[in-house]
């Protein structure tokens, strides 16, 4: 048993000293010596009646009377020694009250203390040394009851707004929180830090997080807060509220599950249209609305520089486009293709037109557009076929070509295609009746074994049909240019 103990004594009133010790004015001061408890003063209540039978037989205490010096007694002397047989109990920490107190007392009390020390020698068997075992057990117990107390706090616990005052033995909040049954999430807030010692008298305050589904200006994130309102959650998160769209009303509560929330924050846009600025403060979901916010109507085709459906931007430009316009409708030939077919009756080289080519017909539909008093190119938007084109079937000779006609080899041709024709195997005069090198009529080229037009037929045989010609008939089919065939 530890000094400390001691000390509850002190800490108790007048009536408290009168049950535990039968009528002494106070309890002996800190129980300093044997001689202390041994002598009291006589209570109110009379003289103290001897009824206590220890089973033990104490030893007798011998008389002992402290010397004195002009009628006070020295510092050190045996005044504060404990009696044989007893210990002394020193009070730490109280030595100086009971000093204080012992120099306090008149001359009249220390006189009475020392006569009842010499009646307790001469009483072995006095009622304060009975009673000192169960002052003992008291002062035992009284300083468990403090330890005990001492260990118990009073904390006040706040979980998610709900406060309540506790009694708990825990040294720290997790312990704390355990014992409680309160599980704390990864994204919970708990103050102070989990890991703090507590004492009596703290605040505990554990605030749930809970999950926010924000799209904020057409992005969509993932955020936690611990508020409990819509309001208290974009406070937390840092939103700016004024001027706001808000898809939940502020005052909604936030559940557990959380919610999904949409915001759109007040921006500055500017619309242009129809030569004029106009600019708005809005919270518009796309620049569609944000166009009419501004007052300004879209008519027909009328557009803007951005999507419609596009979100706006703070601090964005839009360009309202103003479209007029129609459709022009174009009529334009398909080409035909040449198909080529051999054909042993006519000569080499010489190609026969069979069945003459006949283009097709495209019908083209385009879009005209004037924006903003500006024409644009033509945006073709359809096209169809009126009539497909029909092919062009040509005949190619693979005879072999004679060297020469009997009877006109020796005669000047070249001469008579130059004053002819000028020599061009194409050429056709201006009724077009004749053609070729040597101006022939259609008739009088196929009567020869020609086929087709003269002009079209290759130099060599152009030649050779006029020499057959000239074998049959002579110079006379060139009434005019004839005479040169002979030089």
């Amino acid at each position: 048993m530890s000094n400390a103990r001691y000390e509850t004594y002190e800490t108790y009133g007048p009536a408290y000293a009168d049950l535990v010790y039968g009528g002494f004015d106070a309890p002996p001061a800190g129980l300093r010596s044997a001689e202390t408890l041994a002598h009291g003063t006589p209570g109110a209540y009379g003289a103290y009646e001897d009824t206590y039978r220890p089973a033990y037989e104490a030893p007798t205490l011998p008389a002992y009377e402290a010397p004195t010096l002009h009628g006070l007694p020295r510092q050190g002397t045996p005044d504060d020694e404990p009696a044989p047989g007893f210990a002394k109990y020193p009070d730490p920490g109280t030595g100086a009250r009971a000093g204080s107190r012992a120099a306090a007392r008149n001359g009249s009390h220390r006189r009475s203390a020392r006569r009842r020390k010499a009646r307790y020698a001469e009483r072995p068997d006095s009622p304060m040394r009975r009673l000192l075992p169960q002052a003992l057990v008291v002062a035992f117990l009284a300083g468990g009851t403090t330890a005990f107390v001492a260990e118990d706090k009073a904390i006040e616990l706040n979980v998610d707004g709900e406060t309540r005052t506790l009694h708990t033995f825990a040294d720290d909040v997790t312990e704390l929180l355990t014992e409680e049954g309160v599980e704390i999430g990864a994204h919970d807030v708990v103050a102070p830090w989990p890991a703090t010692e507590i004492s009596s008298g703290d605040e505990v305050a554990v605030h749930y997080a809970r999950p926010v589904r924000l799209t904020l200006d057409g992005h969509r994130r993932e955020l936690w807060t611990t508020a409990h309102t819509v309001e208290g959650a974009l406070r937390q998160l840092g939103v700016r509220q004024e001027g706001a769209y808000v898809s939940t009303p502020r005052s909604r509560r936030i559940g557990r599950g959380g919610l999904a929330l949409d915001v759109r924050t007040e921006r500055t846009v500017t619309i242009m249209a129809d030569g004029r600025a106009r600019t708005v403060r809005t919270n518009a979901a796309t620049v569609r609305e944000a166009v009419e916010e501004a007052g300004i109507t879209l008519h027909g085709q009328d557009t803007t520089s951005v999507p419609q459906g596009s979100f706006p931007r703070d601090g964005q430009t839009v360009t309202v486009l103003r479209i007029t316009g129609g459709k022009e409708v174009r009529e334009e030939p398909i080409p035909f293709q040449v198909r080529r077919t051999e054909d042993p009756t006519l000569f080499r080289g010489t190609e026969v037109v069979e069945r003459a080519g006949e283009p097709g017909l495209r019908r083209i539909t385009f879009s005209l557009r004037t924006v903003n008093g500006v024409r644009q190119k033509p945006r073709r938007i359809r096209s169809e076929v009126v009539r497909e084109p029909r092919p062009q079937v040509v005949k190619v000779g693979t005879k072999p070509r004679p060297a020469s006609v009997q009877g006109a080899d020796h005669l000047d041709w070249q001469a008579l295609a130059a004053c002819e024709s000028g020599g061009r195997p194409d050429a056709v005069d201006s009724s077009g009746t004749y053609g070729g090198l040597y101006q022939f009529d259609t008739g009088t080229w196929q009567a020869l074994g020609g086929s087709g037009r003269p002009q079209d037929a290759p130099a060599a045989e152009q030649t050779y049909r006029a020499k057959k010609l000239y074998v049959r008939r002579g110079a006379s089919p060139w009434p005019h240019c004839g005479g040169r065939l002979r030089g």
